[in-house]
């Protein structure tokens, strides 16, 4: 039995829809989560840039005692995830792995479509892990910059939502995909405009519960999961304003919101 906490970590609230279902496939498991809201979005910043970010964030939290690390952000997991399992002690897990798998395994047609922030676009990294599965998929990525200020918005479910869903849609469905990967975490709150725009026939895949599972997965294997016969608990941090957080954060995650810590970014630097 292994008490500590297992760290997940954002650039905002959109991987609360991660922590969502690590919270339903672990209820016995403690969890930290931090939201580095003082520097969002990831999405239009350099790799180089997001992958520093995320080396602060790691190192921050391997000392709040974690005993894994969860990259619920597709942003950072495509521009650090091998550094970070090299430079920390405790395993690390991002969310761009699950999804390629899920993706191949779906596809019928063997044509893949990618939506996704233009940073995790750039990194090449969804087409890396397809192609190694399946050489032979052809794989169509497209950058989505409005979708999230839009759905972070007042109205996520507006007028302009629905039309910059069918603007970023309309060369998948050229292409003739048949499955396309949410490849950022605030994209399934608008799952019911994807499915509407692409239809039925169009398989929509997104990490959450294969990340889930794939960290339960790893503390078993490691021999670190917690007590079973307990109900766990879990704790919120923020680079940025604690009351937007937990506003936002109760949409995303689906579940009540208390207390949210603040943290400042100079003590992620010092990390």
């Amino acid at each position: 039995m292994d008490p500590r906490p297992v760290g997940v970590f954002d650039s905002g609230v959109g991987g609360l829809t991660v922590l969502h279902e690590c919270l339903v496939t672990m209820p016995n498991e403690d969890f930290v989560y931090l939201g580095d809201h003082a520097r969002l979005p990831y999405g239009p910043r350099p790799l180089a840039e997001v992958r520093e970010f995320s080396r602060e964030i790691g190192s921050f939290l391997e000392r709040q005692d974690v005993k894994l690390i969860v990259v619920a952000c597709n942003t950072a997991t495509s521009a650090a995830l091998p550094q970070l399992q090299e430079e920390l002690r405790v395993p690390v897990i991002g969310v761009i792995t699950p999804e390629a798998h899920a993706a191949v395994q779906a596809t019928r047609n063997r044509r893949i479509g990618l939506l996704a922030t233009q940073g995790t676009v750039e990194s090449g990294r969804y087409a890396s892990l397809v192609r190694a599965l399946d050489a032979g998929v052809a794989f169509h990525p497209v950058a989505c910059p409005r979708l999230v200020p839009l759905i972070e918005s007042d109205d996520p479910y507006g007028e302009e939502t629905e039309s910059a869903v069918r603007e970023y849609a309309a060369p998948l469905k050229e292409a003739r995909v048949d499955t396309v990967i949410l490849g950022c975490t605030h994209y399934p709150l608008i799952r019911p405009i994807l499915q509407r725009v692409f239809g039925r026939d169009v398989t929509l895949v997104f990490s959450a519960e294969e990340t889930a599972r794939e960290v339960a997965e790893t503390l078993a294997r490691k021999g670190i999961e917690h007590d079973r016969d307990r109900d766990g608990a879990y704790r919120f941090l923020t680079t940025g304003d604690q009351a937007a957080f937990r506003e936002m954060g109760r949409r995303f995650l689906q579940l009540p919101i208390a207390d949210v810590e603040h943290v400042a970014l100079k003590e992620l630097t010092a990390a």
